[in-house]
């Protein structure tokens, strides 16, 4: 039901995602609020790769609670604080390893900040399935 679309007329992605992903006949799109680095006490780890994977893991919780899996993720736009942008490989690891060889559209944005301080990054998802 989710395609990539990858023309051969234009160059290739420029990292693991697709440049587009057609969602043929849907029966349920969730939309998901970008997803930042609070764990369900409410604290936040410090370290940009371990606010990853408390994204991520909120993200699989989410998806989960909607009759979901990671394989319907069909795009994805991580905005990244720009002091962090070091850390990008970081970043991106853990899309990867979250996204497990599934790949869907996807953006990265540079932000001067996030609604907190403590936040270095922020991931919003839409899903299709």
């Amino acid at each position: 039901m989710n395609r990539e679309i990858q023309p051969s007329s234009i160059a290739p992605p420029a990292a693991n995602y697709a440049h587009a992903v057609l969602s043929e006949n849907p029966g349920n799109i969730l939309h998901v609020s970008g997803q930042v680095a609070a764990r369900p006490d409410g604290s936040s780890p410090d370290d940009v790769e371990d606010q990853a994977v408390v994204i991520w893991s909120n993200i699989g919780a989410i998806l989960a609670a909607a009759d979901m899996q990671i394989s319907d993720i069909v795009s994805i736009t991580t905005y990244v604080v720009v002091d962090f942008m070091a850390c990008l490989p970081e970043v991106m690891a853990a899309r990867d390893h979250a996204m497990n060889g599934h790949r869907a559209a996807s953006t990265l944005v540079t932000v001067p900040a996030l609604a907190r301080a403590a936040w270095k990054m922020e991931v919003a998802v839409v899903a299709a399935r």
